[in-house]
């Protein structure tokens, strides 16, 4: 499974694909930072990423795409920024007809450091060490996209295999009425 993850801002925006399956390692594909002028009109920030991704969608051919859900934080102008980035990048993928799931920080964390209260450094770390890299991927955005990558592989492959198992069981069920 490839897998395109995708931490939102407007700003900055991560993006990291990592090719996996459930219980095994993962491979590095790419990584990246797509980047904005904060000065920019919000339009053409929006615009920009939104042709990025769409680009980096084409290029890598994911299977899927895992994007990191907005979470409440007490600078409203931060959330919609990064609402409206996180917007864009799941459309990105459901444009290019992939199933898009959503993450919160603490489900990524879990995943990638066995605790949901990890800090950036420790992200970081575990993100290097998964993926046998030389060095940490920078800057910090990088390396949260490829943990969402890595958090998709693991989880939302098993839930998505679940999920088909659980629709053939109801289709086979069904038939028996």
């Amino acid at each position: 499974m490839r897998v395109l993850g995708v931490d939102p801002g407007l700003t900055r925006c991560g993006v990291g694909v990592v090719e996996g399956v459930p219980g095994r390692a993962c491979t590095l594909v790419d990584y990246t930072v797509v980047r904005s002028d904060p000065d920019a009109d919000l339009a053409d920030r929006l615009f920009n990423l939104d042709v990025a991704l769409a680009e980096l969608v084409a290029r890598h051919r994911p299977d899927a795409v895992a994007v990191e859900r907005v979470f409440s934080q007490h600078n409203v102008r931060t959330v919609m920024g990064t609402a409206q980035a996180s917007a864009v990048a799941i459309l990105a993928g459901a444009r290019a007809g992939l199933p898009v799931q959503t993450y919160t920080p603490s489900e990524v964390k879990a995943a990638v450091t066995g605790s949901g209260t990890a800090d950036k450094a420790q992200i970081t770390a575990m993100v290097t060490r998964l993926l046998k890299l030389d060095a940490p991927p920078r800057p910090a955005d990088a390396a949260d996209a490829l943990a969402l990558a890595i958090c998709h592989v693991w989880r939302g492959g098993t839930r998505s295999k679940l999920a088909a198992a659980a629709a053939a069981a109801g289709g086979r069920r069904g038939g028996q009425r």
